[in-house]
């Protein structure tokens, strides 16, 4: 991380040609490689530090130095000249039985489908020209192969140097759709991808520091860790801190998918991007740049669409050796004809056509569409996908495997029962009692009195009794609050209710906390690991799903039994040290079933690494989102079964696309071929253009489907 202690001059540059780009500069912004600088510094667009560079020369990406808008423009004037081309055709004239001539329109097609080729096909030479040099001949080598051929044939006949028939117009609507189908491709991925660059605009550019009592509005870029700001009501937070000052409620939604707004109070954290809503906060600065969440969530998004799952290596494969299948089949194309005695301008045809029909295209964008969309619809509900291959997997779960403590539960300390003839002047006289105290048990007892609106008594001469309680004069009695040890000195015995009561939450591991008034034991009040509110519905829809669900502490059976039987989980594994937990799982995959992982702290890395899937909570720790491939933003645990369902979506579409890709190539070659010549068929180079597009069209109109699910 690069602290801003001073002003940093930052270059910004679009590289809109269409060659190979060539990254030159020593630092660049990770998320906006066109933010480039000399010198170490900030992005202005997200605030991350610039990161270093080198010389970087990406010939082997077909769409490098490529944009959505450069193809859209490629393809609005190739159509233009496509139109004409197609009207002065001789044989498109034929077909539609009409006649457009005049003195030198049979120059027409030629003149206009050379600056087609030039202006609209070069793109794809020179993109075949990087993957020939990086060794990966693909879809752009066939496209190039393809529209070369066209061309130069088409040229010769035009010039008489050979006779037969030219393909001007199968040249022009090949290149013009070709452009199409790229634009429709770029187009689509840019819009999944569009998430990264909406979670960058949530930053604001400036904050209002607070120096010495008075504010000054200064630039994001220039706040460092240990600086005070203030949000006002309705105001987005701009960097990751901890409220020292005021209350409020903040939307959060952005970036964990939980609707709820959220409370904040003084110590709370709270995240850069999120939007402030009622009252005014006074934050003090913990992560600034690409330390704060923001910055980690569009890392994670942005590891996640260029890394590849399984099905992802498979389609890639497929499309590398389509490649040189479409070679072979074009070779025994020219063979097989040349031997049957067909005219050259046939073999050609021929020749062209499983050329067309053979281009990977929808191939190549079945998986990558899809995952993009994914991953992107993911972050939206807060489920940050670090790995694709986690993604894909998680539809084969057969366990899923909580952690009790900051996962299942909240990870500290919460009243979970009270037992009283009258609770509400329980709390009362309890609330005034630990009111003053700093002990995390009288913290939450106080915090349970507030949620439940009850108003706390006057206390007077409080004091506290060290490893027994506290005690005070409320409405002129005296008042003690304590565990056993407490009944112990002042003599107070508990009856039969409260005996009963104190015996069953001892075996749940839960902590007693009497109430006494002079010496009568007026109520008592148990606390426990606050289990969240989501945690039921969780196990709920994972039970539903057909997954089996396990849970693993660190505490004793008792409480470990409290919880699972609260939660209807029947499998847990009570007072599993942390080194043990890694065993714990390795033990439930001993039967061949595959384990998904829920943990957030340090000691849940190796359990996280051994799972087949490991799924951190994103409140966790760094140690634990790193061990992971899928994070939850939110600690909201029924992200997993969201998890699964996005998986099993995700998966049926890639299904669907490789289906439609291979099994088009797989019937239409031969068709292309002309195995279907002696029945009197024969596919045009043409409709083998509008197929082939229609094809990849096809393909990326199902990923869009993805996007209309319901997690």
């Amino acid at each position: 991380m690069i602290h801003n202690s001073h002003r940093h001059h930052h270059q910004e540059t679009a590289d809109n040609s269409n060659d190979t780009p060539e990254v030159d500069a020593k630092y660049a912004c990770p998320m906006h490689p066109e933010v480039t600088s000399d010198k170490p510094g900030k992005c202005p667009k997200c605030h991350m530090a610039l990161e270093k560079t080198k010389k970087v020369h990406d010939g082997h990406d077909k769409h490098a130095g490529h944009s959505p808008n450069m193809f859209k423009q490629k393809f609005w004037l190739s159509l233009l000249f496509t139109i004409p081309t197609l009207l002065f055709s001789h044989t498109i004239q034929e077909w539609l039985g009409f006649e457009l001539r005049f003195s030198g329109s049979e120059y027409i097609p030629a003149i206009l489908g050379t600056i087609i080729f030039l202006y609209g096909g070069l793109i794809f030479i020179k993109s075949a020209r990087g993957e020939l040099a990086a060794r990966q001949p693909g879809m752009m080598t066939l496209i190039s192969m393809a529209i070369t051929v066209a061309f130069v044939y088409s040229a010769l006949v035009t010039f008489n140097f050979v006779s037969g028939m030219d393909f001007w117009w199968e040249l022009a609507t090949l290149v013009t759709i070709m452009l199409l189908g790229h634009w429709l491709e770029m187009a689509s991925v840019e819009n999944a991808q569009g998430a990264l660059n909406e979670l960058a605009k949530l930053l604001p550019d400036v904050a209002e520091l607070i120096e010495n009592g008075e504010s000054r509005t200064i630039k994001v870029s220039e706040l460092s860790v240990g600086d005070t700001i203030l949000v006002r009501p309705g105001a987005q937070v701009p960097v990751d801190g901890k409220v020292i000052k005021g209350e409020s409620e903040v939307n959060e939604s952005m970036l964990t998918g939980e609707s709820k707004p959220v409370k904040k109070i003084i110590n709370s954290a709270v995240i850069g991007g999120t939007i402030n809503n009622s009252g005014a906060l006074t934050i003090e600065v913990t992560k600034i740049g690409s330390d704060t969440a923001l910055a980690g969530i569009m890392k994670l998004v942005e590891e996640a669409q260029t890394s590849k799952s399984n099905t992802q290596i498979l389609a890639d494969k497929a499309a590398y050796y389509l490649t040189f299948i479409a070679l072979g089949a074009a070779l025994l194309t020219w063979i097989g004809w040349w031997v049957a005695g067909a005219e050259a301008g046939f073999i050609l045809e021929r020749v062209v056509t499983v050329l067309i029909i053979a281009c990977p295209h929808a191939l190549g964008l079945a998986i990558p569409l899809v995952t993009a969309i994914s991953t992107t619809k993911a972050a939206k509900n807060g489920l940050l996908v670090r790995e694709r291959m986690a993604l894909e997997s998680a539809r084969n779960i057969d366990v899923v495997l909580f952690d009790k403590t900051g996962t299942l539960t909240k990870g500290e300390q919460g009243v979970v029962d009270v037992v009283s003839e009258n609770k509400t002047k329980l709390l009362s006289i309890a609330g005034a009692l630990e009111d003053e105290s700093e002990h995390p048990i009288a913290k939450a007892i106080v915090r349970h009195v507030t949620d439940n609106n009850v108003t706390k008594a006057h206390a007077t001469k409080f004091s506290a009794m060290s490893g027994r309680g506290v005690t005070a004069i409320i409405k002129g009695k005296t008042a003690y609050a304590g565990g056993p040890r407490m009944l112990e000195e002042l003599q107070v015995s508990l009856d039969e209710k409260l005996q009963k009561a104190t015996y069953a939450a001892s075996k749940e591991g839960k902590t007693v906390i009497y109430i006494i008034e002079e010496s009568t034991v007026i109520g008592a009040i148990m606390l426990a690991d606050v289990i969240r509110e989501e945690s039921k519905e969780a196990v709920t829809k994972l039970h539903e799903s057909g997954k089996r669900v396990a849970m693993l502490t660190g505490d004793s059976k008792g409480v470990a039994a409290w919880v699972a039987g609260e939660l209807g989980i029947k499998e847990y594994f009570a007072e599993v040290l942390p080194e043990n937990k890694a065993e714990t799982v390795k033990n439930l995959q001993a039967d061949g079933s595959r384990v998904a992982m829920i943990g957030d702290g340090v000691n849940d890395a190796p359990a996280l690494v051994q799972a087949n899937i490991g799924i951190a909570i994103g409140a966790g720790t760094d140690v634990a989102i790193e061990s992971a491939g899928i994070v939850l933003a939110s600690s909201d645990p029924r992200g997993v079964s969201k998890i699964i369902i996005l998986s099993k979506a995700t998966y049926r579409k890639m299904v669907q696309n490789l289906a439609w890709a291979t099994g088009y190539n797989a019937l239409a070659i031969p068709l292309a071929a002309g195995v279907a010549a002696p029945l009197g068929f024969v596919l045009s180079p043409a409709l083998g253009a509008v197929l082939m597009s229609l094809s990849t069209i096809i393909v990326a109109i199902n990923a869009q489907f993805l996007r209309r699910i319901n997690l």
